[in-house]
């Protein structure tokens, strides 16, 4: 199954200053609800990868709780054999910010490893610091904030 977009950022802006589709406006990731015991994550805005399933669904559903209603998908669907490849955009502390994740599964069809890609960059860095506040006290905090900014 493929969910597509016919929205398009007008031509030389930023796609993450683009509406999303709002044929996505009820999508929901269900790769999410099924997570390999030993899932791995990792994006531009952490250090490194996070693996494990309580880990994982920790970071994605604490990045969705910054996002708060603001998230709206430009596209959905499947990309190659098993994948599955997110391009969305969402608003944090008021900033603009894009993703595009891509998601793999493993041969029993669990979602194996996630990578996600956020732009632009000044959202990038104030999406990290907000992260590693989030998780601060656990040791998720250290994979967004560096030793130098703590």
């Amino acid at each position: 199954m493929s969910i597509k977009s016919d929205a398009l950022a007008q031509q030389g802006s930023p796609r993450y200053l683009a509406s999303g589709d709002p044929a996505l406006a009820d999508y929901y990731p269900a790769w999410l609800d099924n997570l390999a015991d030993d899932v791995t994550v990792e994006g531009s805005m952490l250090d490194g990868a996070v693996q494990g399933a309580d880990a994982a669904r920790t970071i994605v559903v604490g990045i969705r709780t910054l996002y708060g209603t603001s998230q709206e998908f430009h596209f959905a669907g499947p990309c190659g054999d098993n994948g599955w490849l997110e391009d969305y955009i969402a608003q944090v502390d008021g900033k603009p910010i894009g993703c595009v994740a891509l998601m793999t599964r493993n041969a029993a069809g669990q979602t194996q490893h996630i990578v996600a890609s956020y732009r632009p960059r000044s959202s990038l860095l104030l999406f990290a610091r907000l992260l590693g506040e989030k998780f601060a006290g656990t040791p998720l905090a250290n994979y967004f904030i560096s030793e130098s900014a703590a």
